[in-house]
């Protein structure tokens, strides 16, 4: 991106493709501010952004964890021209999805005049993502109906929802469907899917087994997917071969380092905890701090774990404490004893909701982004926040998307 910078600033006019080709390449390289910066530059300077150029915004705007900019993003887009624009369409709704806005987008998809497949995938992947089973069922039948040819990111969704919803047989049936009936090569990503779809319902072996079948090396997500069933069904065996494979594959992960030590201290070997440790020190390993992030009234606001520094600090402690007795009054019971002394421990998610809670109208929805995966507890702990304040909370981790709602999370579980 420097040295696409440098001929950018070196050339003596730039039309809206160059414009946008350093939006995009900003986007797609998580440099989400320069992507923003520039996109509104072009703007002051008179140039109207194509389509590329807004999906890129778009797509920034979503990294970043900005609906508000994503708004602003949005009314620069001239509605008639993006009710033909399948690049525009699926942008959109792409965006809303993420957000958790699903009547935003599907709005739009309604609206749409052209439909195209990457359309109605996007929708599908959407509803997919915030735990609306039902109408992804209903939505690709009538892909089927309107004589739309699935394809392998119909499927992709069709999978992604069957894992979270915990329909191992209809998972099933659809990737043989997928293979034999679509004559559609599964990509890692589909059999990652199966193998979490097989790890959460406790078919560890079976999916272990498909893992060694694969065609192609397991990735990172495919393991973490095994990893998560043995965590949820308690096999330490197995979930020690798994660390080790991520080790291998990410040997900076300092979250796999930990976890694999927890496995050999809870098994009381005492060695092989020294030994790791000793590993990860010679190596360099450390431990990355996880933060939390929010977007309001425009501006990004950072929480950490433990944080003091926000102005707003006192409520937000204030407030996770009246949460915790709100939890205990319907029957939340703490299992450590750091957990019974202080029902929210001040995890930066957990920070982060608070805010939310003080500075956001009584039922607006409330958007987070974390650098790191969403741990147990705090899984468990915004769940029951949904339900207590009536809200729905959207976090995106550095694994997947979470909807929580009423008490439930459109992940189903967690590992």
């Amino acid at each position: 991106m420097a040295k696409a910078r440098e001929v950018f600033d070196r050339m003596p006019e730039k039309d809206v493709v160059a414009w946008g080709a350093m939006v995009s390449g900003y986007a797609s390289n998580g440099r989400t501010q320069e992507a923003l910066q520039l996109f509104f530059a072009m703007q002051a300077q008179g140039v109207r952004p194509n389509c590329r150029t807004v999906a890129g915004a778009l797509s920034a705007c979503t990294q970043l964890g900005a609906f508000d900019l994503a708004q602003q993003v949005v009314a620069v887009v001239d509605w008639d021209q993006l009710l033909d624009n399948p690049v525009l369409g699926t942008a959109l709704i792409e965006m809303y999805s993420k957000f958790g806005s699903m009547g935003e987008a599907w709005f739009v998809f309604q609206q749409m005049r052209k439909r195209g497949i990457t359309v109605w995938n996007a929708m599908v992947l959407g509803l997919s993502m915030t735990g609306h089973d039902k109408s992804v069922f209903a939505l690709v039948g009538q892909m089927e109906k309107s004589g739309m040819k699935l394809n392998d990111i119909t499927f992709m969704s069709l999978l992604y929802c069957c894992t979270h919803a915990g329909l191992v047989q209809d998972g099933r049936r659809y990737f043989h469907n997928m293979t034999q009936l679509y004559r559609i090569a599964p990509r890692i990503e589909h059999y990652g899917c199966m193998v979490d779809l097989l790890s959460r319902a406790g078919l560890l072996k079976e999916a272990h087994r498909l893992i060694n079948e694969m065609p192609m090396q397991a990735n990172v997500a495919v393991w973490g997917a095994l990893l998560g069933g043995c965590k949820i069904h308690r096999d330490a065996e197995l979930a020690e071969h798994a660390l080790k494979q991520l080790i291998l594959l990410e040997p900076w992960n300092s979250g796999n380092y930990f976890m694999l030590s927890n496995i050999y201290s809870n098994g009381g070997r005492w060695k092989d905890d020294a030994k790791l440790r000793l590993h990860m020190k010679a190596i360099g390993v450390k431990e990355v701090p996880g933060y939390s992030w929010v977007d309001f009234d425009g501006k990004v606001h950072k929480f950490h774990v433990g944080d003091n520094w926000h102005p707003l600090m006192d409520q937000i402690y204030k407030k996770l404490d009246e949460l915790g007795m709100e939890m205990k009054a319907i029957g939340y019971k703490p299992t450590t004893d750091e957990e019974k002394e202080h029902p929210l421990v001040h995890h930066s998610m957990k920070l982060a909701v608070a805010f939310c809670l003080l500075t956001t109208s009584p039922g607006e929805a409330i958007r987070v982004i974390k650098n790191t995966r969403v741990c147990t507890d705090c899984h468990t702990d915004i769940k029951l926040i949904s339900r207590i304040a009536h809200r729905e909370i959207i976090v995106q981790d550095n694994s997947r998307f979470h909807c929580f709602r009423d008490g439930c999370c459109s992940c189903n579980d967690y590992w």
